[in-house]
């Protein structure tokens, strides 16, 4: 379980941050594994509306959304988004991350692409305003529940709070440590009873890529799909990624990965081998298994497209015979 945090305020040590750590910490006593980026540290451009997106499915713009932070949200399996209200809104560095996640809608509306993470992700919003107007937090409810839905995750509301000004406020607040607890709870428990499966490959570019990409979009209620290489690209396989697209998966922003990384994430209580060989670690308890496919590199169009339709069919079978014997 991913849990990714956006802080949008500029002050490091503020009430939205205090938030913010809080709900994070919360969420790792659930199992979680945590990241926040802090927009105002790092290099996001604000939109330039230069339309590539909307014909092909990615910004020109070379900076840390391009490099990270797309790949980090469809990575989450629950977003956080953190900032205090500026003119009845978030704040300039969340609004320029959020207008630049035109790109994920464009995949999802115009390119009519789907996210393995989609169909599971979650959203939630973390808000403190100074004053107390009883209208002040209907602004960023509406930009963040369109954000939500442009980077495929269902908006499951948030903990906003009035009145809060000065530095330790919230941290003095009488509710705060229950309400984050009880959000931390709500927001972790359709993951905490996922098992864990790893697809490994040799370059985590092929079947291994695919297979993980399948598992996540048909079963990501019940499994953490993990996929990596014993010797991983450097970068995806075009081709992998346009067979996939025609069965509407959307494979962007993701690069292969090592098993290494792969194990640091979550201890598997299955691997499939399809390539790694003896080059597996050994892990306790973890069932291992072998599908015997073809490596995808340097496959002429219509055998990828067989090896895709394969790994899919063997997919929804170890789903099915998991189910049965549940």
């Amino acid at each position: 379980m991913f849990v990714l945090g956006l802080q949008g305020s500029p002050r490091r040590k503020g009430n939205s941050a205090y938030l913010l750590t809080a709900l994070m910490e919360a969420m790792e006593g659930y199992g979680a594994r945590t990241h926040v980026v802090e927009i105002e540290r790092r290099h996001v451009e604000p939109c330039r509306e230069y339309i590539v997106c909307e014909k092909k499915g990615f910004c020109p713009i070379d900076d840390d959304m391009k490099t990270e932070i797309y790949a980090r949200i469809w990575q989450a399996d629950v977003v956080v988004v953190a900032s205090p209200i500026f003119f009845y809104n978030v704040t300039a560095q969340l609004k320029a991350l959020i207008d630049r996640c035109q790109t994920l809608w464009a995949r999802k509306y115009r390119l009519r692409l789907t996210d393995p993470g989609r169909p599971t992700r979650r959203g939630f919003l973390l808000s403190v305003a100074a004053t107390r107007g009883k209208q002040l937090f209907d602004g960023v409810h509406l930009t963040v529940e369109y954000f939500f839905d442009a980077i495929g995750a269902q908006y499951e509301g948030g903990l906003t709070y009035r009145g809060i000004e000065h530095k330790g406020d919230m941290e003095k607040h009488s509710s705060v440590r229950e309400d984050v607890r009880k959000a931390a709870d709500r927001l972790t428990a359709p993951f905490r009873d996922r098992r864990v499966v790893l697809f490994a490959g040799r370059n985590n570019t092929g079947a291994s890529r695919m297979a993980g990409a399948f598992t996540r979009f048909l079963a990501g209620d019940r499994w953490e799909a993990l996929d990596a290489g014993i010797h991983p690209s450097d970068s995806p396989d075009p081709s992998v990624q346009k067979v996939m697209h025609e069965r509407g998966i959307d494979m962007g922003f993701r690069n292969p990965g090592s098993l290494d990384h792969a194990l640091e994430r979550a201890l598997p209580d299955r691997i499939i081998d399809l390539g790694a060989g003896g080059s597996i670690p050994e892990v306790p308890g973890a069932r291992v298994q072998r599908w015997d496919l073809p490596a995808a590199a340097g496959l002429p169009e219509d055998r990828l497209t067989a090896l895709r339709d394969e790994v899919e069919k063997r997919v929804r079978e170890e789903l099915a015979s998991t189910d049965r014997n549940s």
